[in-house]
């Protein structure tokens, strides 16, 4: 069975990408236009380049196509004009939207959302063997509802002769084949927690502190000072996608083992905080989280309701926590 990455196209490369957002009734279209101005941003980190942003104003989004029909027209005639070979939009759509929306679209235009953008990413930027099961997880679970028969075979081969049912559609095939492979990949991570949560005991004795924050705050810059840490700094989006814990000397005899995890964003995809939560038990756990901000962003409020949005998810209780804020350099 191939990767999610081959079932669900998405950006690579520099190529052409069209944002659309939609200004809906007691939103301000200044709060859209920073939306965009993010997806902007994770589509750049994706590998492709925007090209143009279109936004509409309505009510209410339309059932069938997200935005109006005159509208849809308007992209399909710039997607056209423009070469665009991906259009995305700025919330979630369902699998009825972007098939309706494909029908109106130039040939070999992609229709995608923020959330298979940021599923995507975290697909290019797993390298550990955790990392990589906890997007596929989040991929199949965001791809089963959304399995139309555009997708085409999931596998060649769907077990030889004898497995199919009488009358079974290769539709019906394939939703099996992902229901298995999301089974067995929920019970790989059962042992990786198992593990995970071996390791946190045998650490028992020094207290623990977790790293929270929007993604690219600093928190990896941070770690990697106090630490003394050789990790990963980049001012990309989810440059961290790995925890990693490290001894850290806080001045007169006292140390603590801090933990880098994975950066948060709005509209992070449910099935992305679900398929994590094996790491972020890290935050769980941790007897004191700070919770960096970056200072210089246009918007740091609602990154930090965001951030604590998430967090609310992960840990219901009330957490010592120490707010931190980084790059103030850049105000």
């Amino acid at each position: 069975m191939p990767s999610p990455r081959n079932i669900e196209v998405q950006p690579s490369g520099d190529e052409p990408t069209l944002l659309v957002g939609l200004v809906c009734s007691g939103v301000l279209r200044s709060e859209i236009e920073d939306h965009l101005d993010e997806l902007e941003r994770l589509v750049d980190t994706a590998g492709g380049r925007v090209v143009e942003r279109m936004v509409q104003e309505r009510s209410s989004p339309d059932p069938a196509t997200f935005v109006g029909s005159g509208f849809v027209a308007k992209i399909s005639n710039i997607a056209a004009d423009m070469d665009v070979q991906s259009v995305i939009f700025d919330e979630d759509l369902t699998a009825s939207q972007v098939r309706n929306l494909e029908t109106e679209m130039p040939e070999n235009t992609k229709i995608l959302d923020r959330a298979a953008v940021i599923l995507d990413i975290f697909a290019a930027r797993a390298r550990s063997r955790e990392a990589k099961t906890q997007v596929e997880l989040a991929q199949l679970n965001y791809l089963l509802p959304r399995l139309t028969r555009r997708w085409g075979h999931l596998s060649r081969q769907a077990g030889g002769i004898g497995t199919r049912g009488v009358g079974e559609t290769q539709l019906e095939i394939d939703r099996r084949l992902v229901s298995k492979r999301i089974a067995q990949l929920k019970g790989k991570l059962a042992i990786i927690e198992r593990d995970r949560r071996l390791r946190r005991d045998r650490r028992r004795d020094l207290p623990s502190v977790a790293l929270v924050g929007y993604t690219n705050a600093g928190k990896s810059s941070l770690f990697r000072r106090l630490a003394k840490a050789n990790v990963l700094v980049e001012d990309r989006l989810f440059a961290t996608l790995d925890p990693r814990a490290r001894r850290v000397s806080l001045g007169q005899d006292v140390t603590a083992v801090m933990t880098d995890t994975v950066g948060f964003i709005r509209k992070l995809p449910h099935h992305l905080v679900e398929s994590f939560k094996a790491t972020l038990e890290e935050v769980r756990e941790a007897d004191l989280m700070v919770h960096v901000v970056e200072a210089s962003s246009d918007d740091p409020e609602h990154q930090i309701l965001s951030v604590n949005s998430v967090l609310h998810e992960i840990v219901p209780t009330e957490k010592p926590t120490l707010m931190v804020f980084n790059k103030m350099d850049l105000v």
